[in-house]
């Protein structure tokens, strides 16, 4: 814009230079000069509105973005998320590049995560007497959705053709960036029970993906118990990592079985014939998880030790959050340059690939994990895995097993 105006202040003066010089008095070229100043100025008023206008919309939409990244959810929700995709829609590429709020960002609708076309929302009706309710927190990266949420989701389908299979998202957040953004509609836990209810469902199963029984699996605990009259059966599945334990030292046989499936995986996409191969080589493994102020935060620092009880001494355990404290990146550092590796392999320790590992892990910001791997200095390499737990097929197994064991077979 600044060019625009420019262009006419030089094009103004040429001309009133042309007139001065063709036999004009002193007072026209005053005259010329004086008009060429008011030009330039109506110019940049006019630029500058331009820009105000533009910033001006980009805010509008911003603010109607920051209205539905809530976690509770209305009779307005679905329709406030459509008139942010609609007034998104409507900017200029220009525009869409200055929309900043609380929460929003270009890539809120910007961010190409995938095909949701691809994704099946299992929000059907007639789901038959028995049903089995997957509840995920939930990603709002479509491939990552698909292959990991999905993937656990197909497992359970196949194990329990008896069973219709349906889907529930615990991020109400989450379920309003996917409908906004793809037109894809994600029951939350409410929708979910109460399509169960209304389609005459007799024996409920649900099963969640979360890691633990952390806050989530609280939540949804409590979520079941207020709609347990509506069924003859209810029953809640446990989580991927099982019971929690009193302390770091207690373990169990699913930490042990995640464990396994999750480190051969890294070792196998790392090219390395075996683990020991691979710390042979210098690298070692960290495997990023989310963290938690809950008292399951505990449960990280078990997986730590199931590492060690299993002789993996180039694999370590992380949180994003840094709960517990001695999971934080730096610590992890710490305890890497410490034990002599000179490569290293990050992967998510997360059911779902999605903003934590893409952005947190693996993003370019100097905070990310990636980063500050790499201004350590310490390092002769750092790469990243990008693949969530849901898409093991190993894991998946353990779903299926712990679903097997809420139905008694």
């Amino acid at each position: 814009m600044k060019k625009k105006v420019l262009a006419l202040v030089m094009a103004l003066s040429m001309a009133a230079f042309g007139l001065a010089g063709c036999g004009s008095d002193s007072s026209t070229a005053d005259e010329n000069a004086e008009k060429t100043e008011n030009a330039a100025g109506d110019a940049a008023k006019d630029s500058g509105s331009e820009a105000d206008n533009d910033q001006a919309a980009a805010d509008k939409v911003a603010a109607l973005i920051d209205a539905i990244y809530v976690q509770e959810a209305t009779d307005d929700t679905m329709k406030q998320c459509e008139e942010a995709k609609a007034a998104w829609d409507a900017l200029t590429d220009a525009q869409k590049v200055l929309v900043s709020g609380e929460n929003a960002d270009p890539d809120y609708f910007g961010r190409d995560t995938g095909d949701a076309s691809m994704d099946d929302p299992l929000n059907q009706d007639g789901i038959g007497e028995n049903e089995l309710l997957v509840v995920s927190f939930g990603t709002s990266f479509n491939d990552s959705r698909v292959k990991d949420i999905g993937g656990v989701e197909k497992a359970l389908a196949a194990a329990f053709p008896d069973y219709s299979v349906r889907r529930a998202f615990t991020a109400q957040i989450i379920i309003n960036h996917i409908y906004a953004r793809d037109g894809e509609k994600i029951d939350n836990m409410d929708e979910a029970l109460a399509r169960a209810k209304d389609n005459g469902v007799k024996n409920l199963v649900v099963q969640p993906t979360h890691l633990m029984h952390g806050a989530e699996y609280d939540e949804l605990s409590e979520a079941v118990e207020a709609h347990k009259g509506d069924f003859e059966s209810v029953k809640i599945s446990e989580p991927l990592l099982g019971e929690v334990g009193a302390d770091a030292t207690v373990t169990n046989d699913d930490k042990k079985a995640v464990a396994e499936a999750i480190t051969a995986q890294a070792v196998k996409e790392a090219g390395f014939e075996s683990l020991d191969a691979a710390k042979a080589a210098g690298t070692a493994f960290v495997f990023m998880g989310h963290g938690t102020s809950h008292t399951a935060n505990v449960t990280y620092d078990q997986m730590q030790q199931t590492m060690s009880d299993l002789g993996y001494a180039n694999v370590f355990i992380g949180t994003v959050e840094g709960k517990p404290a001695d999971t934080e990146c730096q610590a992890v550092i710490s305890k890497i340059k410490e034990a002599g590796y000179k490569k290293v392999i990050l992967r998510p320790l997360m059911v779902v690939a999605g903003d934590h590992a893409n952005n947190d892990m693996a993003g370019d910001d100097d905070d990310s994990w990636k980063s500050q791997f790499e201004a350590a200095g310490a390092f002769d390499d750092v790469t990243c895995q990008i693949g969530g737990l849901g898409e093991i097929p190993a894991v998946q197994d353990i779903y299926v097993a712990h679903a097997k064991a809420a139905i008694g077979q």
